[in-house]
């Protein structure tokens, strides 16, 4: 008989990390001879995975406080809809990656039938904001399986023993330092700086104008957008008009293995940009109100997971007020010329990355779940 796992990744780095996931599992459950069925919300790469993606985070990625209120009924019908498809899929265990709004209410409700295992892929951010959070996960998550060094021991001060399995990006990095690197478009001898603008439609309206004006003052370096596969080249188009840039699709990892520098939003690309060992500037910019909610309930010095780990300022965050066309101009123009300081920011990303460990983290989890699974280390 097989084992039956439902799987919910709200955002386009939960379809990265469970993809690797899934991988891991169906490795495991082969090594051992057993079949195992996937039912998920995600994207394209677990579905490649192996898995029935039944709900797209497309569908599911608001951004702050103000989208989430706006959207509040669509929210709550996929969350009910999430409920009745977990009742009738009847999974031996529920596997919930970050997403912590969700997630954490869907973790209560499967507590509540019995006989599901609950199972944390990746913290939700309690040590930023929300602390109360943590008393929910300790009653309804059987695991936690945590990527951030820190959260061990953050966890510890509460009473809660987690496992600390090092951080997916780095196998999703080695993958891809097997790959071919193919060319890009626009290749014409100067170097070229990338433009991460996020993920979400928000965040690329906000972001990408205020990119494309800082990049008119390097017309010596060329500036590849890598876009979100999960937002339209039309949408694009719109906001770049006739910038002297190129858009591309896919390949983000392919850029950030050519790119001098990057102009990055906040989030895990943040992380990803790091890890590749590009210097970079933070970007940020979540509108009055966001930032208004947001400073006043969130207890942490630094927004980017860089600095967060290294617990110091690594890379330069610019954030509301602060990000303007000619701050992140004069930031990456010390970047990509003042070769003092970019070779501090590159050994502290050097640092950055020993700190996290060694690729393996999705086998970790995998080892760690199948053995909550079927009780088999």
């Amino acid at each position: 008989m097989a084992r039956r796992i439902y799987i919910i990744a709200g955002e386009a780095s939960g379809d990265l990390h469970g993809s690797n996931l899934i991988k891991a599992l169906r490795t495991r459950a082969e090594q051992d001879g057993e079949e195992l069925v996937i039912r998920a919300w995600g994207g394209e790469r677990m579905a490649a995975a192996g898995a029935e993606v039944v709900k797209h985070y497309r569908d599911l990625a608001f951004m702050g406080f103000t989208q989430v209120i706006l959207n509040l009924r669509t929210i709550l019908r996929n969350m009910s809809w999430c409920k009745a498809d977990i009742e009738a899929f009847k999974p031996d265990a529920v596997i919930l990656i970050d997403y912590p709004g969700f997630n954490l209410r869907i973790a209560e409700h499967v507590r509540k039938l019995g006989g599901i295992k609950v199972i944390y892929y990746i913290s939700p951010q309690v040590w930023a904001w929300k602390k109360g959070r943590v008393h929910a996960i300790k009653r309804d998550v059987d695991r936690m399986f945590v990527i951030l060094p820190f959260e061990q021991q953050w966890y510890a001060n509460y009473g809660m023993d987690v496992d600390f399995v090092g951080h997916p990006l780095l196998d999703a990095i080695e993958q891809e330092g097997t790959r071919p690197l193919g060319p890009l478009p626009g290749e014409d001898g100067r170097p070229m700086v990338a433009m991460l603008p996020g993920s979400r439609r928000q965040e690329v309206a906000g972001m990408l104008p205020i990119m494309l004006k800082a990049a008119e003052r390097f017309p010596d370096h060329r500036f590849v957008i890598a876009g979100a596969p999960s937002l339209p080249e039309e949408f694009y188009r719109s906001i770049i008009g006739n910038a002297p840039v190129a858009l591309v699709f896919g390949r983000t990892y392919d850029v950030l293995r050519t790119a001098k520098a990057a102009l990055v939003t906040s989030g895990t690309a943040t992380l990803e940009t790091a890890l590749f060992g590009v210097p970079e500037v933070v970007c940020y910019n979540g509108g009055a109100v966001n930032v208004w909610l947001a400073r006043r309930l969130i207890k942490i010095e630094f927004i980017s997971l860089v600095n967060l780990i290294m617990e110091r300022e690594v890379v330069r965050e610019l954030i509301q007020q602060e990000l303007t066309p000619i701050s992140l101009a004069d930031e990456l123009d010390r970047l990509l010329n003042d070769a003092t300081y970019r070779n501090r920011v590159e050994q502290d990303l050097n640092t950055l990355r020993a700190k996290l460990g060694g690729p393996g983290a999705s086998a970790k989890a995998a080892s760690g779940m199948w053995k909550i699974l079927t009780g088999r280390a």
